[in-house]
């Protein structure tokens, strides 16, 4: 209904430039001035000297979409000002090395006057579409479908250059650096919508919050792919870890684990970064899911073992090859292309091409291009060579088959199609904060967390730490403190021998490192032995601890368990993050880590567990039974509701969990607090990147006929029940619902309205059962989406023909009302067309404005303040 904010910067209709008189500009605000002249720009360009301005009045026919700001610091404020009363809708400020204090006030500034403020310290933008290259990063690059955001002008330069011998062309281009007015957030959300940008390339060098970026990014790539170019490596020396998972999480790994879950790829190098670009931006959004198997078909043996072992390398099987001979003809082509999709182990096809005597390049790719439509899987060429190669690559790539020069670029793209759609599973995934199991002892837990901060404590002693993993039902070996030989010796003859004694101690981080574990202990003399010699071997090795603890514990069965760790650290600033791999006293030198980001369900724990190196050993291996994988899966489920609801959690070690054919059991436990403020009402799980499942929003509502109706939040399994809805109204509810005469919603919108992200959308269900063993059935929906203010939404109302007249649209719209309010939305608009008088006269009744509608005169704007 309303225009993105967002237009009038990246896409303008109209430009000013705010300049010094010729011969005291600066070469920055030369060189843009070069590239405005010398460009193609389609709308209005004005050259305002702010020293020779007139009044206001004359100022104000320079009024424009966009300001551009190229000036000396110190006249900065005071232009940015001006353009605001002269009545432009954004502002861009290129340059660099402005100080922090003046980019904080000219951010006040341009927040104040409303204006969407792009800089200062950035290298501008392009929009090849318009003709606009109001940057330094080089000339105007060429129109296309690949949008580009870089934290970096410099890299963002040297991207472009590198686009150029590629053929990739651009919607957007736009270089931020470290001080953005718009953040990243926003130009994605505004890419996400623009009907212009087919793919997102994204440059990071660093995050302040994760939240509103998870968001954004989670909601553009379900729209489109997004690929992410991450530079910078985390300083190892930044801090002391107090716990094995402390040491061994890393930024970048983090990094990687939060991109999954939006759904985005990463790519490693600048030099993948088109290639993958290239084939996302063609089967990206179409086509077969490709898991692992490829089939290639080469004129030469050369080319094919290079793409053999470049896929083993990425994570890809070759299924089969079509070896042709050095003079493989068009109709060799075709027919191994076709056998290839037919095999059912074979999800792509790359076929390459050697520049071989006797084998026509041309006639080759025009055999693909017959072929393809008859297609269902992916398909991707490499014509290696130049001259006739490179003509087949244009004409591939222009019908939309994504052709390359090397085998290793064709693979590596193929890789991160494969990592695109593995992504996107784990983008559907937003579970709840709490597991299906059953449920944990909360008020215990926090008790325990609130005594132990009260006592000014970090650490909680070992006891404690397997107190609050038991609270969450986490299985643990009982572990009772002795404060002497002979009171140890009574406590292991009570719960039975084989026992272990552990030194106790909050200064010692790692018991091992001073020898502070002794094991298998089978009898009541060792035990009163091995107690004094605990302590003995303790205090040589850290004669600084005085009042060391020991405590007693049942040795847990080994024979045939795998060690494991499973830990939880605090990573700003995505919050926490679970890490699990291979255990033991060698965990850090083993280095097995693999991460993710909570809440968790069975499928994400699954999905963790296999990408660790120790997941090989978790099966059947060395005449041991393969692990108990529901009861390894349920503990990181619950290692997950301890990082949802217990924010004061910093790190966390469970190091061993032992685990075999009958459970898994955790040995010992570390865990580090600190202390979190109160959270405000509504900003529950707010130390989360993502938003979990907004579960507490369940609940029931009576209708007038006495029926029963369970409310919940939408969630992406709930397509079918919202197709079957569509299919079942009358053709007058879908036309006011749609304006539209659709039978059903094309997949796309299907899927756009299921998968939403709870942070910045909302839709509620209302769901009915006819009878016990009835399906559920969708009887109306209502849902806001918040508009780029972040203050204001836009809301729709859907009621199932059965259920009309039954007050479940007044009930549903007043439960939005108050997820709204809690969200801390102000303002609830829509279109509602004019002839649907039912739909006027409920909004009428929840306290909505009515208006007519200037731009659409079939449609009445409604409003209500929150």
């Amino acid at each position: 209904m309303n225009p993105h904010p967002l237009t009038p910067l990246m896409a303008p209709r109209s430009l000013v430039v705010l300049t010094s008189p010729e011969g005291q500009r600066s070469a920055a605000a030369e060189l843009l001035l070069a590239h405005l002249k010398s460009q193609r720009f389609e709308g209005e360009f004005t050259l305002l000297d702010v020293q020779r301005s007139g009044t206001l009045a004359e100022l104000a026919q320079a009024c424009a979409d966009l300001a551009v700001l190229a000036l000396p610091p110190g006249e900065l404020a005071g232009a940015l000002e001006l353009a605001s009363r002269i009545g432009c809708r954004s502002a861009l400020i290129l340059g660099s090395h402005l100080d922090v204090a003046l980019a904080r006030q000219l951010h006040e500034i341009a927040a104040r006057e409303g204006l969407p403020l792009l800089g200062p310290n950035c290298s501008g933008l392009q929009n090849p579409r318009l003709g606009l290259n109001a940057s330094l990063i080089g000339p105007l690059v060429r129109p296309g479908g690949l949008a580009v955001l870089s934290q970096s002008g410099s890299l963002c330069a040297a991207l472009l250059e590198g686009a150029n011998a590629s053929g990739v062309g651009f919607s957007s281009v736009v270089a931020l650096g470290p001080h953005p007015g718009v953040d990243l957030a926003d130009l994605l959300l505004y890419l996400a919508a623009d009907p212009h940008t087919h793919s997102i390339v994204l440059h990071l060098e660093g995050l302040s919050a994760a939240r509103p970026f998870m968001s954004a990014l989670r909601l553009a790539a379900h729209a489109k792919p997004v690929l992410v170019l991450k530079t910078g490596r985390r300083d190892e020396g930044q801090r002391v870890a107090q716990t094995h998972s402390g040491a061994l999480a890393g930024r970048d790994e983090v990094f990687d684990a939060a991109l999954r879950r939006a759904g985005a790829v990463r790519v490693n190098a600048s030099a993948e970064l088109f290639a993958a670009a290239k084939a996302l931006g063609v089967l990206g959004r179409r086509g077969r899911t490709v898991e692992h198997g490829l089939g290639l078909v080469s004129n030469g043996g050369g080319a094919a073992v290079l793409a053999a072992d470049w896929a083993e390398r990425v994570g890809l099987q070759v299924s089969a090859l079509h070896d042709l001979s050095p003079d493989g003809n068009p109709e060799q082509y075709r027919e191994a292309v076709r056998a290839l999709q037919n095999r059912a182990d074979t999800d792509a096809v790359l076929a390459l091409h050697a520049p071989l005597p006797g084998s026509p390049g041309t006639a080759c790719a025009e055999a693909l291009l017959q072929v393809r439509p008859e297609l269902e899987k992916p398909l991707l060429a490499c014509w290696m060579g130049e001259g006739v190669a490179a003509e087949a690559r244009t004409q591939l790539g222009a019908a939309g088959i994504p052709s390359f020069r090397t085998p290793e670029a064709a693979v590596g793209a193929l890789a991160h199609l494969a990592s695109y759609h593995r992504n996107q599973h784990l983008l559907e995934q937003v579970p709840a904060p709490l597991s299906p199991l059953p449920a944990p002892d909360l008020d215990g837990a926090r008790l325990l967390i609130d005594t132990v901060l009260a006592q000014r404590r970090s650490l909680l002693t070992e006891m404690e730490s397997k107190a609050l993993l038991a609270a969450f039902r986490i299985p643990v070996t009982g572990t009772l403190k002795a404060r002497s030989a002979h009171e140890a010796m009574m406590i292991a003859t009570q719960i039975g021998f084989p026992v272990a004694l552990k030194i106790d101690d909050e200064g010692i981080t790692h018991k091992s490192d001073v020898e502070g574990v002794l094991l298998d202990l089978r009898n009541a003399l060792a035990v009163r032995d091995g107690f004094e010699l605990l302590l003995t071997r303790v205090r040589q090795h850290a004669p600084q601890l005085k009042e060391l603890g020991v405590t007693v514990q049942p040795m847990a069965r080994t024979r045939q368990a795998r060690e494991l760790h499973i830990g939880l650290v605090h990573e700003p600033p995505f919050g926490p993050v679970i890490v699990f791999g291979a255990g033991g006293t060698l965990v850090e030198l083993i280095n097995d880590r693999a991460m993710e980001l909570p809440p968790l369900n069975r499928f994400l724990a699954r999905q963790l567990i296999e990408r660790a190196r120790v997941a090989k050993l978790l099966g059947p291996w060395r005449g041991a039974n393969a692990v108990q994988m529901d009861a390894l899966e349920a503990l990181l489920m619950r290692v997950s509701e301890m990082a949802c609801e217990l924010p004061q959690l910093r790190e966390m070690d469970i190091n061993p969990v032992l685990a075999d054919e009958q459970g898994c059991v955790a040995v010992d436990a570390r865990i580090v607090l600190a202390a979190e403020p109160t959270a405000p009402v509504g900003a529950a799980y707010r130390h989360l990147a993502i938003k979990p499942f907004p579960v507490q929003l369940a609940h029931t509502v009576a209708l007038r006929d006495g029926r029963l109706c369970q409310v919940r939040a939408i969630q992406p399994d709930d397509a079918e029940r919202l197709q079957a809805l569509v299919a079942g109204l009358s053709p007058e509810s879908r036309y006011n619902r749609f304006a539209a005469t659709l039978t059903q919603l094309p997949p796309k919108m299907l899927a756009r309205f299921t998968l939403i992200d709870y942070e910045r959308e909302m839709a509620l269900l209302a769901l009915h059962r006819a009878g016990p063993d009835a399906d559920e059935q969708i009887a109306g929906v209502a849902r806001y989406t918040t508009h780029p203010d972040g203050r204001s939404a836009e809301f729709s109302l859907l009621i199932a023909d059965a259920f009309a007249g039954q007050g479940l649209g007044s009930r549903l719209m007043e439960s939005l009302f108050a997820v709204a309010r809690e969200q801390g939305l102000e303002r609830l608009d829509g279109l509602v067309l004019k002839a649907n008088t039912a739909m006027l006269k409920l909004v009428k009744g929840l306290g909505f404005s009515v208006e007519a509608c200037e731009d659409e005169p079939d449609f009445r704007e409604v409003t209500k303040l929150l």
